[in-house]
């Protein structure tokens, strides 16, 4: 195999490897849940940053973007902090009853898109 076969192999096998680290068919896109609560814990690392939101009826686990992604879009992880007042948009876990994927986030008087 030569130089410019084996590029080629290594660049057609990223996009396979980043759709399998995304498991994504596991949130329930037709269910679309908006929530509102407090921030008790939060995480800002790869590969994706997370927080837990305390509502009314319970606790959720919401999945962020990347924290790069994030930080490009001005949810610095300061923004993030306990006791901060958050609405989140995105879909529920199909297996998971408290976790759900955020699809954005308005904490701050900021709104940020974060796929």
């Amino acid at each position: 195999m030569n130089l410019r076969h084996l590029l080629f192999a290594a660049a057609a096998a990223v996009p396979v490897a980043a759709l399998a680290h995304h498991g994504w068919s596991e949130y329930d896109s037709t269910q679309t849940l908006k929530l509102t609560g407090t921030v008790e814990a939060s995480g800002y690392e790869h590969p994706h940053g997370h927080i837990k939101l305390k509502t009314s009826a319970k606790t959720w686990d919401a999945v962020l973007a990347p924290p790069s992604r994030m930080e490009n879009r001005g949810l610095t992880k300061d923004v993030l902090k306990v006791g901060a007042e958050a609405t989140v948009e995105g879909y529920p876990n199909r297996n998971k009853p408290n976790e759900m994927r955020a699809e954005r986030i308005t904490i701050g008087g900021k709104t940020v898109e974060l796929r």
